[in-house]
């Protein structure tokens, strides 16, 4: 009969470590995860907005070009991806400057 009481005595008090231990996981996901993740979106949107004519430039889909035009209005972009062969792509699918990644690729 002991055992039982010391048993439901401990099961009350388990409740405070437990939600300290879920706080604790969430700091650290959030300090390894969500935060690196949100600093990398807020460069590629500084990227984007600084767009400009004659930028080499790499697509989602991996296809490297150069910039010809881009149209604010719609959020388009004209890429030529070979001479005399230019393609539009949404202005959110523009990810890095070919330069800049060629550059990090050789460290």
């Amino acid at each position: 009969m002991n055992t039982e009481l010391l048993l439901a005595g401990q099961a009350q008090s388990g409740g405070f470590p437990m939600i300290l231990m879920m706080v604790a996981i969430f700091v650290i996901m959030y300090f390894f995860m969500i935060r690196p993740q949100q600093k990398k979106q807020k460069e590629i949107r500084a990227f984007q907005n600084a767009l400009k004519e004659g930028d080499s430039v790499v697509t989602g889909g991996g296809i490297y070009g150069t910039v010809k035009r881009i149209d604010l209005t719609t959020g388009k972009i004209d890429i030529e991806i070979a001479r005399g062969v230019v393609i539009t792509v949404d202005k959110g699918y523009v990810f890095a400057d070919v330069k800049a990644s060629q550059a990090q690729a050789q460290k």
